[in-house]
């Protein structure tokens, strides 16, 4: 068998259209509802795809009025996720800004227990204003503030990960013995941000690690990501930047001394299907006439840290000079690059931009036919521009459906995706080697693999 194809599913309110809740497609059910998370995981695991993924934000949207984005707590949500799927992947994303590295540590070991090895940690580094007022009000960390912090926070979490053996766990009710306390051991950090004397609070994780997924795309970013990052969420609007950062980022994980086939990049891709190009165009209009220009405007002013376009005129071609120079942005600074970049290639006016946004936010946004979906997957998968996609529907659950039902068959019938589950972890799912510990020696590590697996 070649080279295989990673999809993952993103799920993001009830669509990633913004005026998707609008439309009659879209599920009814509240977004506080578990049973639609369970649901579109269980559609999800179904379709055969390698995971699920379930963003966060950390504070209430300035836009809640019009666009209902609020959901669930991510990492709650995967437990009961986990206990109604069996296969499919489990993401959620947490804060290394926001939180404390032994909280952390103990709940996605949690999820991989509870899963059976299905756990992965989304690292983010929270840019959101609003978000450092609901944490002590100290305002916004700085960029490269936040990445010093989040180098941290990962030396730290990885060693108490570490901190047990795979064989410490003995439960041997006849000799009274339940684990051997040599095979525990503390980390005793002692860094510029953290104290954390350890060991974690609970045995290793079925997979030795959660699974590691970031989405910086920043220089700084990209550096983050090589160096930790098993999985790779980015946003590309044109393949050919979509090759350069899949080059650079490969590059820079060699250079961390990785093995770049262990990166995965999954672009975000956002396809409007139906059985023509007719047809999705039409769809696609359907839901950008349920678009609010206020909504569209305000979530831009958030992406720029707050800058105000509200004197930009809506039919007017834009320019860069209507934008802040992205380097005097504390936000997410490759998302801001990846909209200018639009800005010089197609010169949109601010409607046509707004409209575009609300599709997917800046990620990969197409409206075709099922061939035409998995043409452009193929052709940026065989073209060095991904190992696969983070689908995100622009209708929940229906353009999920419709993204199984009819493209997921033509990718398996050309031979770049599974036909069937070949493993139950989510490594297994992405090809990824067993994670080495301070426990583990080359002649073990194939033995305590094969003993944690049979557990």
């Amino acid at each position: 068998m070649g080279r295989q194809l990673h999809l993952n599913l993103f799920i993001h309110g009830r669509g990633h259209h913004e005026a998707s809740w609008r439309h009659s497609d879209a599920s009814l059910l509240p977004l506080t509802d578990i049973r639609y998370y369970q649901d579109l995981a269980q559609r999800a695991e179904g379709a055969l795809f390698d995971s699920i993924f379930l963003a966060d934000q950390l504070a209430l949207g300035g836009d809640v009025t019009q666009a209902p984005r609020t959901w669930l707590e991510p990492i709650t949500v995967l437990a009961a996720i986990a206990v109604a799927t069996s296969r499919v992947g489990l993401i959620a994303t947490a804060s290394t800004t926001y939180t404390e590295p032994f909280n952390l540590a103990r709940q996605f070991a949690s999820i991989d227990h509870i899963s059976n090895g299905r756990a992965a940690w989304n690292v983010v580094t929270t840019w959101l204003a609003t978000a450092a007022e609901n944490y002590g009000g100290a305002g916004q960390v700085n960029h490269a503030d936040r990445y010093a912090r989040g180098d941290e926070f990962m030396a730290v979490v990885n060693d108490l990960w570490d901190s047990w053996a795979a064989d410490a766990v003995i439960d041997d009710r006849a000799s009274g013995l339940y684990a051997r306390r040599e095979r525990i051991r503390p980390i005793n950090h002692r860094g510029d941000l953290y104290e954390v004397a350890g060991p974690l609070n609970m045995p290793r994780c079925p997979q030795g690690r959660p699974v590691l997924v970031q989405a910086g795309s920043s220089d700084t970013g990209r550096r983050f990501a090589a160096r930790y990052a098993d999985a790779v969420f980015t946003a590309h609007m044109a393949k050919a930047t979509a090759q350069e950062f899949y080059a650079d980022l490969k590059r820079l994980a060699a250079a961390e001394g990785r093995n770049p086939a262990h990166v995965l990049i999954l672009p975000g891709l956002s396809p409007m299907i139906a059985s023509t190009e007719t047809e999705a165009r039409q769809l696609t209009r359907e839901v950008n006439d349920l678009t609010d220009p206020v909504v569209g405007r305000k979530r831009l002013s958030g992406r720029f840290g707050g800058h105000d376009f509200s004197q930009l005129p809506l039919d007017r071609p834009l320019v860069p000079e209507d934008f802040p120079d992205p380097s005097s942005v504390q936000a997410a600074r490759s998302r801001t690059e990846v909209i200018l970049n639009l800005v010089r290639r197609d010169k949109p006016t601010l409607r046509q931009l707004l409209g575009y946004l609300a599709g997917a936010r800046g990620h990969y946004v197409m409206a075709g036919t099922p061939e035409q979906v998995a043409d452009l997957i193929e052709d940026w998968f065989m073209g060095g521009a991904a190992d696969g996609f983070n689908i995100m529907p622009p209708l929940l659950p229906a353009q999920l459906d419709v993204f199984s039902r009819e493209v997921i068959p033509l990718l398996q019938r050309r031979g770049l995706f599974r036909t069937e589950y070949a493993g139950t972890t989510l490594r297994e799912h992405y090809g990824l080697p067993w994670p080495a510990s301070a426990f583990d020696d080359p002649n073990r590590r194939v033995e305590l693999q094969e003993f944690v697996a049979g557990v």
